[in-house]
């Protein structure tokens, strides 16, 4: 599993309630365009429905004819999330969260799966994504 950390300008609990609420996923999710959550929400096991951009061999990047499954693992509040995504290039993903300080949080990002996934790349990019959203803290 490749893993990238990034510190968030924001609390943890600010951090988790962003995470926790399953239509923010396509905010900072890289080529998630979508998500259908199914009637558990935020709750293990919940499987949720994702509109996601998939990888074409020659062809580049385009919209799925079908959705993808998002199923989610452990939920430790506050502390960890993982899930796994079905589909073409299946990934597991763990984000794990961190006080740095009252209003500063760490959140280390880890993707594991499909070869042609990317993992090192998806975790900076969906850390970089939440760094843009999660200001809480930061001074205007």
């Amino acid at each position: 599993m490749r893993t990238f950390s990034r510190e968030l300008l924001a609390s943890r609990a600010d951090v988790w309630a962003f995470l926790a609420e399953p239509y923010h996923l396509s905010d900072w999710w890289p080529r998630v365009r979508g998500v259908e959550p199914d009637r558990r929400g935020f709750a293990p096991g919940a499987r949720w429905r994702v509109l996601a951009l998939e990888r074409m061999p020659l062809m580049g990047w385009r919209e799925p004819r079908n959705p993808i499954t998002l199923v989610i693992g452990e939920i430790e509040p506050y502390e960890r999330w993982t899930w796994h995504l079905t589909g073409s290039s299946p990934i597991d993903v763990e984000v794990r969260l961190s006080a740095a300080a009252p209003d500063r949080t760490v959140v280390t990002i880890g993707v594991g799966g499909n070869r042609f996934a990317a993992p090192a790349k998806l975790a900076r990019q969906a850390a970089d994504r939440l760094y843009d959203l999660v200001q809480t803290a930061a001074e205007m």
